[in-house]
């Protein structure tokens, strides 16, 4: 199968008619400079940057996965992509399927050299980026949690209930019946009462041993004081017989 050369130009909104004209006209250009005869334009018009699912991009990108393209050519980054990350992603789809990328804007051609060093600036970048946003959210997790803030969707089932019924031995199905909630929230109940109580069973042994080692402590002072209570008596001296 012989592959193609893609070209793909977008433009947020249906006024910019002349903006998509000139992208097209210059990306045109870059093939008849490089003799490049057969080649397929997709274009974008009045779709934002912002989203990552476009009509176009998403047909070229079905293509691109298929092995039909040897190359793809963009005006600029910023209209194939809408943030380093997504960057990323698209050029690493490119990577996988051998399409070498080309910006005319930023003059970058993965074939070369050059190409390949802003690839992995690119590929530097986008992991800082994830590696920041993790970050953050580990941070205003924790900060939540020290304001004693509830985390994550809000409990509905009747714990109480559930774990009663538990203990009397009933199904998961009838426990789900009788308290008017899914199987699944009866079995993650039956999960956390099952936590809680090896819990509650490793404090209890914690607590029975700082007894038992008080107890001991207790006792070893208590000797310690009756032996100076009652101390031994000193041994009778009798006199030496001649």
């Amino acid at each position: 199968m012989t592959k193609k050369v893609f070209l793909y130009a977008r433009v947020s909104t249906t006024e910019q008619q002349s903006g998509l004209e000139s992208q097209v006209r210059t990306l045109k250009e870059y093939c008849r400079l490089n003799n490049i005869t057969d080649f397929e334009l997709f274009a974008d018009e009045g779709v934002s940057g912002t989203k990552s699912s476009r009509p176009a991009l998403d047909r070229m990108m079905e293509a691109v996965r298929r092995g039909e393209a040897s190359h793809l050519v963009v005006y600029s980054f910023s209209r194939f992509a809408r943030s380093v990350t997504h960057m990323l992603q698209g050029l690493e789809e490119l990577k996988k399927t051998g399409t070498n990328f080309v910006s005319l804007t930023e003059r970058v051609d993965t074939e070369s050299p050059i190409g390949k060093a802003v690839f992995v600036i690119i590929s530097a970048i986008a992991q800082l980026e994830r590696d920041l946003i993790v970050e953050r959210v580990k941070n205003g997790l924790k900060n939540a949690r020290e304001k004693g803030k509830l985390l994550g969707r809000a409990k509905k089932r009747d714990s109480v209930l559930i774990r009663k019924l538990l203990d009397a031995g009933l199904s998961f199905r009838k426990i789900s019946v009788i308290a008017k909630t899914s199987h699944g929230s009866v079995n993650a109940e039956a999960q956390a009462y099952k936590k809680d109580k090896a819990k509650k069973k490793e404090q209890e042994l914690l607590t029975l041993q700082s007894n038992v080692e008080s107890l001991d402590q207790l006792s070893i002072q208590n000797s310690t004081v009756i032996s100076d209570l009652n101390p031994e008596p000193n041994p009778i001296a009798y006199p030496k017989v001649a």
